[in-house]
């Protein structure tokens, strides 16, 4: 059982090194993060600061060369239904319904048939997809797909959602109405959220703290509690004060490379 005095995602002093074609990569050097129940944290950085590392390694995809990826106390060693991970190409099954790729984890752990239909209703409805519950995925938007994917991931009780810049591909409307609903979902869930996002916007709508990585090899360069009232307006001062300091935090890795 989850010991909730503990975090429930604990990244200790964690590098990661890969070797391709004899040469060595140095993608990560002593990260350390603490994610608590209930938080959304989200990941901001350059490309190649070691962020989706990061996620895949809390994932159970990648194993750290040294330190410790631990959930609730344990130590990470592979992939595992509490945590579920959300990608950008959605990953869906396109030889299977909406209803059919949301009841997959359930129906995959030997659910009695009428649970798995029960799982998967409940959350067509959370995502609002009760009218393309038969449809096929190359039916869908690219908004509905990740609706699915979101609540396959549900479905399969994860305890902790990590999503690898889930909205990047979609147009501007799109994205903007999925982060309502994806803040709207985690609140009503009590979910827990790690979220890798290049767009700086998109962190200070979503997240109670935003983690900004610094490039070459990639470190945890600094922490920020969002402490702005939600629902959040993306055209307030105090938030655009946010984007500010941000903006300047990430410029400021702009040529640095770290020894």
């Amino acid at each position: 059982m989850a010991d909730n005095a503990l975090p429930i995602l604990d990244i200790k002093n964690v590098s990661k090194t890969f070797v391709q074609n004899g040469q060595s990569f140095e993608a990560l050097r002593g990260a350390n993060l603490t994610v608590r129940k209930g938080e959304f944290i989200c990941l901001i950085g350059a490309s190649g600061c070691g962020k989706s590392t990061l996620l895949r390694m809390a994932a159970g995809f990648e194993t750290p060369t040294t330190g410790d990826v631990l959930m609730w106390g344990m130590p990470v060693s592979g992939p595992g239904p509490t945590r579920g991970m959300v990608f950008q190409d959605y990953g869906l099954f396109p030889w299977l319904t909406v209803r059919d790729n949301i009841g997959f984890g359930p129906k995959s752990c030997g659910r009695p048939k009428a649970e798995v239909k029960e799982t998967a209703e409940k959350f067509i409805e959370l995502v609002g997809l009760q009218h393309f519950a038969n449809a096929y995925p190359h039916q869908l938007s690219g908004g509905m797909k990740q609706r699915v994917a979101i609540a396959r991931v549900l479905a399969n009780e994860a305890e902790l959602v990590l999503m690898d810049e889930p909205f990047g591909a979609l147009d501007a409307m799109t994205r903007e109405r999925l982060q309502d609903e994806l803040v709207q979902i985690w609140a009503r869930t009590g979910l827990t959220v790690l979220f890798v996002t290049h767009a700086i916007d998109e962190a200070v709508f979503l997240a109670d703290r935003v983690v900004v990585m610094s490039p070459g090899p990639g470190r945890i360069d600094n922490e920020y509690t969002i402490n702005l009232p939600r629902p959040r307006d993306m055209a307030s001062d105090e938030f655009n004060e946010w984007r500010r300091l941000l903006s300047s935090q990430l410029h400021s890795h702009h040529g640095r490379k770290v020894a």
